[in-house]
Formats: C-alpha cells, structure tokens, sequence
C-alpha cells in the first residue's frame, strides 16, 4: 500500500537562528565585520514581534508607492513573494507559524515606480476553511477537528481517515518551463499568473511521477532544466528521489508533463527518513543531504488517530551522522562513497561548485535541529521575559563549507587529509572505501555572531550558481525573524551590514545590471517590515556593491513576516 504522507510537513524553511549580543542601538547602514573572539551572550529586551505574525487583508488591486531616493531605471519586473497572511478562520486558529495561509505579493518596479499588489492564493485549504468558518484541512502544526455539525459517532470514524494533503503552496515562487508556480511541500503546486497573481491551476506531482511531493527550492540548469526532490512512500517504507524536469513544452497547456525520477536513494532507515528542506546541486553532481532531523512515519499515519499535528512526528537525533549522497546529473547513478560530518541541521544551500577535483558544497548549518518546534504563533507573539526566552533557546545558523574529494578509489589511504587545496581550512579522511569522514571549514569571521548568524542565503544565480564564487548575501537574525541584511566576501571573510533599529527585514533578491561586468554589479531587493507602527511596510532597494540604500518605497499595508521569492524580469 502506498502511505499518503504527501507531506504537509511544512518544515518551510529554516530560522534556525542565533543568540549574540546586540551590537550597538544605532542605525549602522553599512560595517565592514573584523574578526574578534567568539563569545556567546544572550539577548534581553527583544521588541515585541506580534504584529508581524497577524492576519492581513490582501490588496487585489495595485496601488501605488512612495518613493524615496532614486530606483534604477533599469530595473524593470516583479519582486514576487510568498508566505503567511491568514492565521485564523472563525473560532479556530493555527498554531505554527508555516500554517498560515498563502498570500502571494507583488511589487511591479518600472520606470523607477513602484505599484503592490497582493492576493490570497485560492487553494483548496483557503476555499475549504473560508467555506466553513473554521478550520476544515490539517496543516504542519495544527490538526483540523472532526466538523462539529456531525454526530459522536461520525465525528470518531473521521478520526480513521488519513490526513489529506494540503494544497496551501506558502513557501517560495518558483518556475518550470517557464511558468510560475506557489509551491510547499506536498505533491501539490499551484500554477499563477504573476501578473495579477491569478491563481491558474492546481497542479499534482504524483499525476506524473511516483513521488509523494517535492521542495520548494529547486535548481536550475542553464538551459532551464530544472532538478528537484521528493519523498515516496511504500510498503517498505520511504525513499528519496532525484527529480528531472525538462526545460520545454510541446503543447502550450503542459505542467509537469516528461519528468522524470532520476534516482532513488534508500535511507538509512526506512522507517524514520530524514527531512530535508532543499539540496544542492554542481555542474554535474545533484548533493543530498541526510541529516537527523528524523520524520517518524508511523506517528505521522496515525497523527489524526491519535489526536496530534503532523509536527509531532518530527524529532531531532543527534547520535546520527549527517550523511552526503552524489549523484551524477547526466546518469543518475549514485556514488558508492558516502560523505559524512557530525549531526547538523540544513535548511538552505548557498551554493556548490567543482575544482581540481574537488566538490565544494556551501550551506547555513546549525549544530541543533530542534528550532522548528519553537515556532509556533504563541511563541512568536509573545513579549518581555518570555519572548527573550524563547529567542535563546534557540541555535545559531552559520555558513560553512565542506569539500569532498571526488576520485577516491581503493587506493586512496585512509587516515589522512584528502583536502589539498590551499588556504582551505575543510578536512576529508577516508574512513574506509566507501566512507570520507569530513570537516567543514567557516565561511565567516567571528564577529558574525554579532548579527545572530545568517540565514535566507542568496547569490547571483543566473551567472555563478554551481561555479566559484565571490559573494553571497542573507538576513542577520537576532531575533526571530531578520533584523539585518548581510553581505558575505568569501574572498576577504568580511561583510557588509544595513541595519536599522525596529526594521525587519525579508530574504535578500539579487538583481543584476543589465551591463553587469563583476559578480556584484546590481541591486538587492528586500520588503521591510516596521511592527511598531501602523503600515510600516516599504521595497528597499541597496546597492549590491556598495550595500548603501538607492531607495525606499513605501506601501501603505500591513504584511505578514514571509518566506521566499524570486524577481521575475520583463526584460
């Protein structure tokens, strides 16, 4: 039988964030870091956050912006996002924050203007629970009661009925064959229209492959193939899969028509696979990473039974090693040598690129995968005390690098450094022939610790995704969500900062220059977020560069703290 886990494990994303001192209470729009000793201390007086965790009504209709400095001319496209924007239905509410439902934004950027616009996505989830005042479909945290208009004895047999996937695509923007998609991560996506965010079609990846779901953070080749996970589920239990999506259409109504499953990986336990919230690829190499943060499958089968949300069938094992699987793009095949660390927690990739011989593999990784837990609504709206609790309770997510050799056969000796590469601090021993234990090295200086690590990492992917890079860019977390932007120099180990006291700000877009000559020639764009005033909402704009402010437009709504997006050019 097949288990229908289809998972609305909405583990969407990853503020595994840190518990620095704050650095100083002024406004500090750019610092060059400088390495000092690493010194841990915990944050008192955290501001209230409430706000950026309520329901919001959408703007269907753009309206416009003010705008203060000067936007490019040349920018010229949608800054598309997604995340949360309604927390409750009636007299029921969600209890974690990646329950929300999807409400999609646009912010159209022509001729240096600025228009917003935002709209519920019309899932099934979001019609279902407007339908009934209440909420009808479980999500991650929160399990749906049985329909209180039923009698005793329906409302017990409802409880023997698997949990129906939900549909509530809250993650990320991304594209196949050049359309746009909302997606989480069950074996449902939504097809949109990223002009008036129009929600098109529904769409199902077990109509066309035999998977259960996929991420929402798949990658690109330049030739637009697109590559992805997805769990299945069978009578032995689970399996990983490699996803192929090809880059064209043959008919202009095709969605995910030719993919294919590339590969199948089994894992370590069958019954107790990992979860992963996205993967990274090279230029030949797709990269897995089977880490311990653990889903127990037979509690989430018999969540509904049992009372219990899907959530808690997540735990975190720290005895575990975190394993490295390769597999080869072209062939699918998936190497016999096995790349393990210590137990960390992933939830983003920065980047991975290959090198004499060597596979550099660059993500945010924390040494506990137990934050997820924490972030639910009542800890996010909490204030004082409590709320500084919460805060430092949780681990810090830094950027690391591993580096694996990739021609170790039976002659390579055991025991020692693989790692030749100069001034690379990453360590590899071969452990026997087909395990490499390794070491990573960090992509920071100490003072990182002082803006609470990084998440929400991005690069120039157009131009520099799977090859050597210089620069990469993210939010500084000292606090539950963003409170900084981040601009990281592998090359010097320094980075710049744009911090203002009281302004939350979202992942980082880089944009590049339509003349761009160096990796970092063009603009970064992030909605800010102002929880202690009233529609404090505004497009910031920096130079990539320089990370100095170009501009600022200010949108009169109140908006939910989101997740992830993407720059949709028009030209």
């Amino acid at each position: 039988m097949q288990f229908v886990v289809g998972l609305s494990i909405g583990l969407y994303f990853a503020v595994v964030v840190a518990t620095p001192s704050y650095p100083s209470e002024k406004n500090m729009p750019v610092k060059n870091g400088k390495a000092k000793d690493d010194t841990t201390s915990f944050r008192k007086g955290l501001e209230t956050i409430a706000p950026l965790v309520r329901s919001v009504e959408e703007t269907p209709e753009p309206i416009s912006t003010k705008v203060q400095g000067s936007i490019p001319s040349w920018i010229n496209g949608n800054l598309l996002r997604n995340g949360p924007g309604k927390f409750e239905f009636g007299n029921t509410h969600f209890n974690h924050w990646f329950d929300g439902m999807a409400m999609l934004h646009q912010f159209k950027i022509v001729n240096g203007q600025v228009t917003y616009m935002s709209r519920f996505l019309q899932s099934d989830a979001f019609k279902k629970n407007t339908e009934g005042d209440r909420i009808v479909m479980s999500e991650f945290g929160t399990l749906a009661m049985p329909d209180p208009c039923k009698n005793f004895f329906q409302r017990f047999l409802s409880r023997f009925v698997m949990i129906e996937p939900t549909d509530n695509a809250s993650v990320n923007f991304v594209k196949y064959k050049g359309d746009y998609y909302v997606s989480t991560e069950t074996n449902f996506m939504h097809k949109v229209n990223p002009e008036n965010l129009e929600t098109l079609e529904k769409v199902d990846w077990s109509k066309f492959i035999a998977v259960n779901g996929a991420t929402a953070h798949p990658h690109f080749d330049p030739d637009g193939t697109t590559y992805n996970m997805g769990n299945s589920y069978g009578s032995k239990g689970a399996l990983y899969n490699i996803i192929k999506v090809p880059p064209g259409k043959t008919d202009a109504k095709e969605t995910l028509e030719g993919a294919k499953v590339l590969c199948s990986i089994v894992p370590a336990d069958r019954g107790n696979p990992s979860y992963y919230h996205s993967f990274a690829m090279s230029e030949n190499y797709v990269v897995f990473i089977e880490q311990p943060i653990k889903m127990d499958l037979l509690k989430i089968i018999t969540c509904k039974l049992r009372g219990k949300a899907l959530s808690e069938g997540i735990y975190w094992d720290p005895n575990l090693e975190t394993v490295f699987h390769l597999v080869d793009k072209r062939t699918g095949e998936v190497s016999s040598v096995k790349y393990h660390t210590k137990a960390i927690s992933v939830f983003h990739q920065i980047n991975a690129y290959e090198e004499d011989g060597f596979l550099m593999v660059d993500m945010c990784c924390s040494d506990d995968g137990q934050a997820i837990n924490n972030y639910l609504i009542q800890n996010l709206r909490k204030s004082g005390d409590a709320l500084d609790e919460v805060y430092n309770t949780l681990s810090r997510s830094y950027p690391r690098r591993f580096v694996f050799p990739l021609n170790v056969t039976n002659e390579t000796p055991i025991d020692q450094n693989l790692n030749t590469r100069p001034d690379s601090k990453a360590t590899c021993v071969k452990v026997n022939k087909d395990k490499v234990f390794c070491q990573h090295e960090d992509l920071h200086g100490d003072d990182l610790q002082d803006y609470g690590g990084l998440e929400f990492p991005q690069i120039n992917y157009g131009k520099y995704n799977t090859k050597p890079y210089r620069f990469f860019y993210g939010c500084g977390f000292r606090h539950l969500v963003g409170d900084s932007l981040l601009k990281m120099d592998l090359k010097e180990k320094k980075f710049k900062v744009w911090y203002q006291k009281g302004f939350y700000p979202s992942e980082p877009v880089f944009v590049p220059s339509p003349d761009a000559v160096e990796e970092d020639d063009g603009v970064i764009l992030s909605v800010v977020l102002t929880p202690s005033e009233d529609k404090g909402t505004f497009l910031l704009v920096l130079d990539a560069k320089t990370f100095e402010e170009l501009a600022r437009a200010s949108v009169p709504v109140n908006m939910a703290y989101g997740f992830h997006g993407i720059f949709n050019s028009h030209t």
